[in-house]
């Protein structure tokens, strides 16, 4: 079994279009919710979400990969340019793969696809809807753009899509199959379609996303994508590369219970694999980045799901849920949840639920609140855990 280190972190996402503006976003506590600017925004109930703002394809991609990517797409490219920048020269070989993970895929083609020929009465769509839809797409494009051949596919969990991409790849390298992989997420939801679905769900707040607080009422939708560069152990180290951290396990489940309600006990058999498959103890885990999503009933499951796996030790974790500060990014959440877990074990900095304001006595955890804490993190687990009962937990320890 060989050990596997993350050697390449890239993101865009609506803290920023870089891994270290997002670490100075997170450090700072800034929020990005605010205020939507799309099309139709007037026929939407909620008007709110976490957009991406000031960027430019253009600048980044050249005009082949802009024809032929959708929004979600684009932003997968841009996040694992930065990664495998970061990464080193030597980090690929031709044999590696890539697993991205997406709930929506191309939402912005599908629905300007929908626009043109209901809406508008056209009989064409644009010829390249298709390979822009599809979900596979930006992983495809990813190794098209750095000529990887191994294996490559798309994983789409919905709301655990990024954290189920980054641990089979980190099984991939662990095993022998494959020395190094390029893992993540991406999505692009904020559209008139895109938030008219969710809004049928009763799911989404108007007033912002407060985690964990007893006025919580829903989540906010946000969009970007986050991409590593996973790499064995040895392998990185003879090229002289850096290490940000260790994968060292992951743990999946399904509850088998409820669509959309979710069941403490596949969280908590999911969170307990991945501390036995890293061979960590509970008192080893110094922070968990939490699911959070600002629902009444995720938060209170997930609460619940820590203290039995944690029992006593529980109340001595620091938790936080930075969808608060980035909105919920559906199938790329793990994935930028997962620089928050970077920032934690490598700087010593947990980022912070924003927008607290009352406590609420089913998640009496040490929520940080309010502004990054220092804290020495040995290890830590980032928690995914989708609607269908899908959860997803990656154990890291520092580097």
């Amino acid at each position: 079994m060989r050990r596997v280190v993350i050697t390449g972190a890239g993101t865009v996402n609506p803290l920023g279009l870089s891994v270290n503006q997002t670490f100075a976003a997170l450090r700072a506590g800034n929020t990005a919710i605010g205020a939507l600017d799309i099309p139709d925004l007037e026929r939407l109930s909620v008007r709110i979400g976490a957009q991406v703002r000031g960027f430019d394809p253009e600048t980044r991609l050249s005009p082949r990969q802009i024809s032929l990517c959708d929004r979600f797409a684009q932003f997968a490219l841009v996040a694992a340019q930065e990664a495998v920048a970061q990464a080193g020269e030597g980090a690929l070989a031709p044999g590696a793969g890539v697993v991205l993970g997406t709930a929506g895929g191309g939402v912005a083609s599908s629905e300007a696809a929908y626009r043109a020929v209901f809406a508008d009465g056209s009989a064409r769509v644009h010829p390249f809807t298709v390979p822009r839809l599809m979900a596979n797409a930006a992983t495809s494009h990813l190794s098209m753009a750095f000529e990887l051949r191994g294996p490559s596919f798309t994983v789409s969990t919905a709301c655990a899509a990024s954290n189920h991409a980054i641990g089979l790849a980190f099984h991939m390298v662990r095993s022998g199959a494959v020395p190094v992989m390029l893992a993540g997420g991406s999505e692009a939801m904020l559209s008139f379609g895109g938030i008219k679905a969710w809004e049928g769900l009763r799911v989404l707040s108007s007033t912002g996303c407060r985690p964990f607080c007893a006025t919580r009422d829903g989540l906010v939708m946000g969009e970007g994508a986050g991409v590593f560069v996973l790499e064995e152990r040895d392998r990185a180290l003879a090229r002289g590369a850096r290490v940000l951290a260790e994968v060292v396990g992951f743990g999946m489940t399904a509850d088998a219970g409820d669509i959309v309600v979710p069941d403490p006990a596949g969280a908590e058999a999911a969170m307990q694999a991945a501390l036995d498959d890293g061979g960590l103890n509970g008192s080893d885990i110094g922070y968990i980045n939490a699911h959070g999503t600002g629902t009444m009933v995720n938060d209170r499951s997930e609460c619940s799901a820590i203290r039995k796996v944690f029992g006593s030790g529980a109340e001595r974790i620091a938790i936080s849920s930075t969808k608060s500060l980035h909105g919920h990014l559906i199938g790329a959440a793990g994935a930028v949840e997962l620089i928050a877990v970077l920032l934690a074990l490598g700087e010593g900095v947990i980022a912070p639920t924003a927008g607290h304001r009352t406590d609420d006595p089913e998640c009496a955890l040490d929520i940080v609140t309010h502004q990054a804490r220092a804290a020495s993190v040995g290890a830590a687990l980032s928690n995914a855990f989708a609607f269908g009962g899908l959860n997803a937990v990656l154990a890291l320890k520092a580097a």
